[in-house]
């Protein structure tokens, strides 16, 4: 039996592949390759996918509804890792649609595939974003998030419905994983520690929102893989949800750093990498955004035994090497 992953050529995607393959699992990846951003970045990470033994790609929309039905009926899928989506929380202000399209309908198709493909596990990608402009911190999966300040967020809040009433109803096991700022090598040129280091090493201006007051849980990409591959292995068991006659195996986690970092450091360990300084524009906050992100890991760290370890330092120190590497600065 295979697992499928969906968003393969994604920046998560490709780098749990990698790992789930080192370990001699077989992938079946698909992905659509949307413009969203630089589809080159997305070959290149599926060229290097292809060059290992046990994957295999298909180049799908998960918004098709008969392609991911046929995706099922072909393979036997043991576990199931959706982290296709349209992300950003900018872009949804633009173009509300392809968060309908992808994050919703798509991942309904997802479920769907699941349901008629017994799959024994289901783990799907949500968002720090749900806890919009919650104040209290460390953010808690047993924090309110009905309020949601950006489509993004509320399209992810509405995966974690979804996935619940499926695990509820159809008795699939589904665990939902809360990923807070994701960073590294082989990353996303949206993010904002790709166009600081892009920009730094240029010597641009580089824009910093909320005069660089902002802080997040800056994750690094090996320690949200880590994450995966540890709650891949733990199958929820099946229990009651309180103040209610329901059951269900469903079970949600953060994973974050447990360690916000302001904006400034965050681009104070840019400089130190790129061994410039950078010419900051600062500005006000934005539409949609947020001042604080922090993960509370409690739970994952007492059912898996792993919490985050790479400091931010480290770990933007091995995105600019491949960021000078790949992009030959």
């Amino acid at each position: 039996m295979a697992v499928l992953i969906t968003g393969a050529a994604g920046f998560i995607g490709f780098h749990l592949i990698r790992r789930l393959l080192d370990d001699g699992v077989e992938v079946v990846g698909v992905d659509n390759l949307t413009p969203y951003y630089d589809v080159a970045l997305k070959q290149a990470r599926l060229d290097k996918l292809s060059e290992l033994d046990g994957f295999q790609f298909a180049h799908l929309d998960i918004a098709d509804r008969e392609g991911v039905a046929r995706l099922f009926k072909q393979h036997h899928f043991s576990h199931v890792i959706n982290l296709a989506a349209q992300p950003g929380v900018r872009y949804s202000l633009e173009n509300p649609a392809s968060y309908v399209d992808t994050n919703l309908v798509g991942f309904a198709n997802i479920l769907e595939g699941c349901r008629h493909g017994k799959v024994g596990h289901l783990v799907y990608a949500s968002s720090s974003s749900v806890y919009g402009m919650n104040q209290k911190a460390p953010f808690s999966t047993d924090d309110n998030v009905d309020y949601p300040v950006s489509l993004y967020a509320a399209s992810k809040k509405a995966n974690e419905l979804m996935a619940h009433s499926y695990s509820h109803l159809y008795e699939i096991p589904v665990t939902g994983l809360r990923f807070f700022t994701v960073y590294g090598p082989w990353g996303r040129p949206d993010m904002a520690y790709f166009s600081f280091a892009k920009a730094i090493l240029k010597g641009d201006s580089i824009p910093v929102f909320n005069r660089g007051e902002m802080q997040r849980d800056f994750t690094y990409i090996d320690d949200i893989v880590e994450g995966i591959v540890r709650v891949m292995a733990r199958i929820p068991e099946k229990k009651s949800i309180p103040g209610t006659n329901a059951t269900s195996s469903y079970q949600l986690y953060n994973i974050g750093n447990n360690q916000p970092e302001t904006l400034r450091d965050f681009i104070t360990a840019i400089e130190n990498a790129c061994g410039k300084k950078a010419v900051l524009d600062l500005l006000p906050m934005q539409p949609g955004d947020v001042p604080i992100t922090y993960a509370d890991i409690d739970s994952l760290v007492e059912d898996t035994g792993f919490s985050p370890n790479t400091s931010l330092q480290d770990g933007i120190n091995r995105f600019v090497e491949w960021y000078r590497d790949y992009y030959k600065v």
